[in-house]
């Protein structure tokens, strides 16, 4: 079993759907969207809503709007410094994808400006670096709800990682809105870190999920480095109303 969450994007399904029937491999639909909460950028994670509720492909096509906006501005304003970085480079990388900043990251690594995409963030892709822009992102309880009423069902990702730090009274409280689970195993998660996500969730009775976050061979991350344990994958997919179709 294997599920597809790319960044705020659905495009995919079809031919992983394809593919996953050829290969025998049984495929969980669903996107990673974008959100903040009190100032912090979060990423949420929902499986199989219904790709096709409108207020989901509002919020989606809202942040693809706002990110093709920034990346363009966020490109003149590095290029000022290192010359060699080209708007098209970057959408040559991006391909197909949401534009973002992960493939600007991989146009500086290309001029030999950044060592990889970790120091490209840091040094000019991070809040606080100069060259950083802001962007809207929806809500995240917002966003729950919206992905809640279009079937799918909401885990928080790497909550404790990437400086990000969701307390225990946020956790009750994104519960109370209708979180259903939170990603404990993570690569960005130290064992301590993973032993306290995973007592959160069970403290609040949520599911406790794990994943590789692989989004390609410019991350670290393998397909498969980290799994969900089946009951908690058994519970999850209870959650869902959408039909897999």
């Amino acid at each position: 079993m294997v599920a597809l969450t790319d960044h705020d994007t659905t495009v995919g399904s079809a031919e992983a759907s394809a593919a996953a029937a050829t290969h025998g491999i049984e495929l969980v639909r669903g996107l990673e969207v974008s959100v903040e909460d009190a100032g912090q950028g979060l990423h949420l994670l929902a499986y199989e809503p219904d790709p096709d509720d409108q207020d989901l492909r509002n919020m989606v096509a809202r942040t693809i709007e706002a990110r093709d906006s920034r990346i363009p501005l966020m490109v003149e304003k590095i290029a000022a410094e290192i010359p060699a970085l080209r708007l098209d480079d970057v959408l040559e990388i991006a391909g197909t994808a949401v534009l973002g900043r992960p493939h600007l990251a991989d146009a500086l690594v290309r001029t030999g400006a950044a060592r990889d995409r970790r120091s490209a963030f840091a040094a000019y892709l991070a809040p606080g670096c100069p060259t950083y822009l802001e962007t809207w992102s929806p809500p995240l309880d917002e966003a729950i709800g919206i992905l809640q009423s279009a079937g799918g069902a909401t885990v928080l990702a790497h909550s404790w990682g990437r400086g990000s730090h969701v307390t225990l009274e946020r956790f009750r409280e994104l519960k109370a809105a209708g979180l259903q689970g939170i990603e404990v195993d993570h690569v960005e998660h130290d064992q301590e870190a993973r032993r306290q996500l995973r007592q959160v969730a069970a403290d609040l009775d949520l599911v406790a999920t794990g994943s590789s976050d692989y989004h390609g061979d410019r991350k670290p991350n393998r397909l498969g480095c980290e799994t969900t344990a089946e009951e908690e994958y058994l519970w999850v997919s209870s959650l869902w109303v959408g039909s897999k179709g």
